[in-house]
């Protein structure tokens, strides 16, 4: 078999690292952690510390709350936040009573927080008092009985919470007294009511976590991961990391409702003894503030992030000696980029440079990273231990030789479950090999060489990738002709120099629709209340007609290269 399996080498010698997996849940790794560093830091939250002990002790109390208000074994709790304290205890306190966390952006439109919910099957979701309007708007189409409210300020310590309050706590529209909603504090005082029997035991191979993506057709679907996904990621990202000690701190900026942050960020961390530094919203000016001021020993971000700080005037004469890590993922480093950062973290004082990754929310985020000690100029790194990576002619088991391209696929311990609802298409990309593992087809394009490293070439799949978020034309698409202003549209990925794409979409107006800066409001209003906030198109462009291929369909490359020659990037192609 020509396919690499994980190159990285034990502290004996030249064998192959093979990892022994825990097989319990999600928060009994934690737990163990806790039993043996209680005093230890978790997580830093805007100048509060949390420590293990209190960790564990504020999981269960919330544990027993959920028990209250009925969430059992199985029932899915949607979670709607940014990283802060109460995502990470519900987060743990979901899994302590055999629940299923739901993990979704809070800055999702109205239509896509219902289709979340109904999808999921969701009977409680947390969210915080900013976006409770989103979810009591929808409340009615979904099978919500209960909403529970949090808010930044009750995790703040004094005199921060005050300052809060008189600068981002008043731009908050406030909610009614009377709102069928459970407060924070009163959900908290509610575990004085469960006295036992809130502990659910659960296996390795138990559902955990559900998280979204478009997989390979660009349409969302909910991805169902187990605890020993995640228990595994933490193990595999640590072995591949042997600089990592307990109490080294991650700067954690990346959301917990996306894998690389949730996956390695927090997970990672918790289960091995790290200390989190929770960045609940993300500008480049406090990444680097946080970076420089808590002396981070580990970061993790997508090639935007890295892009806005080297721009940045502020890291000037700044001492990154601390950091043992900088990892990139979620899109293409381009060497270009690589070789600015690098040369940005030796000329601050670092001994690292930019390592990047590669994964798929199939199995939770990386699985493959370039060593520490070891790189080749546009390789995306080896698998990590006990992970299986091989390149095959594209939707068969026909292996390639080293050095061909075609369709990366990926097999171990991180593999998910299922797409929700979609037994279909998880056929077509789970699929059992003669070898007996079980295969993710990512349909993306790759090589490898004969050393076992990777390299990423394109995505064979229909996707933009915005500031590390990814955005699937079809859906957007489909929301736009939905509207009745539109008779068609099309989507596509503009390059830019920070964001690495955006959005933008042309339409082909309905018959007697004018083509004015009205219209171009009005379907901007209409996207603003069904496209999260990070897939806006950022310009609307009307057009008479679209190009078409041989076959009818929108020539949706014809536009791309249109938008490339305007920045004078590629030549003139031909439909």
């Amino acid at each position: 078999m020509i396919s690499a399996k994980t190159p990285w080498k034990d502290c004996m010698g030249d064998t192959p690292m093979h990892l022994e997996y825990f097989e319990g849940s999600m928060f009994e790794a934690v737990e163990a952690i806790a039993r043996k560093y209680p005093k230890n830091v978790a997580f830093d939250f805007m100048g509060k510390s949390t420590t293990y002990k209190e960790l564990v002790e504020q999981v269960e109390c919330c544990a027993k709350a959920l028990k209250t208000i009925g969430v059992r074994e199985g029932d899915k709790v949607t979670i709607a936040m940014p990283n802060c304290p109460q995502a990470i205890y519900l987060f743990y306190a979901v899994n302590l009573v055999g629940g299923i966390a739901n993990m979704i952006h809070p800055l999702s439109a109205e239509k896509e927080i219902e289709f979340y919910l109904n999808d999921s099957d969701s009977i409680t979701a947390i969210t915080l008092d900013q976006f409770y309007h989103k979810f009591e708007a929808i409340r009615k189409n979904t099978k919500l009985v209960n909403i529970i409210i949090a808010s930044i300020r009750d995790a703040l310590a004094e005199p921060i919470r005050s300052g809060y309050m008189l600068t981002e706590g008043r731009k908050i529209q406030k909610i009614p007294e009377d709102a069928p909603v459970i407060r924070w504090k009163d959900f908290m005082r509610l575990s004085r009511c469960c006295f036992y029997n809130y502990k659910v035991q659960r296996t390795g191979d138990a559902p955990a976590v559900i998280l979204y993506s478009g997989g390979t057709t660009g349409t969302t679907k909910g991805i169902l991961l187990t605890n020993k996904n995640f228990n595994a990621l933490g193990q595999q990202v640590i072995a591949a990391n042997p600089m990592f000690r307990p109490g080294d701190k991650m700067l954690a900026a990346m959301p917990i409702f996306h894998g690389f942050g949730l996956g390695v960020c927090i997970h990672t961390m918790l289960t091995q003894g790290g200390r989190c530094i929770l960045v609940p919203r993300f500008t480049p000016k406090s990444y680097a503030k946080d970076l420089v001021k808590k002396r981070c020993n580990f970061v993790a971000g997508v090639p935007t992030l890295y892009e806005a700080l080297l721009r940045l005037s502020d890291m000037d004469g700044a001492d990154l000696s601390c950091l043992k890590g900088v990892f990139s993922g979620g899109d293409s480093l381009s060497i270009e980029l690589k070789k600015k950062l690098d040369k940005f973290l030796y000329d601050h004082k670092a001994t690292v440079q930019v390592r990047e990754g590669y994964g798929t929310t199939e199995t939770v985020t990386a699985c493959c990273l370039t060593p520490s000690h070891m790189y080749k100029e546009g390789s995306i790194g080896l698998p990590f231990p006990d992970t299986y990576i091989k390149i095959v002619v594209p939707g068969t088991d026909k292996e390639l030789p080293y050095g061909e391209e075609g369709e990366i696929l990926l097999a171990g311990p991180t593999v998910m479950r299922e797409y929700v609802h979609h037994p279909v298409e998880t056929a077509q990309v789970l699929r059992t090999h003669a070898d007996g593992l079980t295969w993710v087809y990512t349909g993306d394009l790759g090589s490898m060489d004969a050393q076992g490293f990777v390299y990423f070439r394109g995505r064979a799949k229909r996707m933009i990738v915005t500031s590390g978020y990814n955005v699937y034309p079809a859906q957007i698409e489909n929301i736009l002709d939905a509207n009745e202003l539109v008779q068609m549209s099309c989507v596509i990925g503009v390059p830019d120099s920070y964001k690495m794409q955006k959005v933008k979409a042309f339409i082909k107006l309905a018959p007697g629709v004018e083509a004015n800066d009205a219209t171009k409001q009005a379907i901007m209003a209409y996207c603003r209340k069904h496209i999260a906030k990070y897939a806006m198109p950022y310009d609307i462009e009307f057009r008479d007609d679209m190009p078409k291929t041989l076959v009818g369909k929108v020539a949706y490359r014809v536009l791309e290269e249109e938008e490339s020659r305007k920045a004078g990037e590629v030549e003139p192609a031909q439909p």
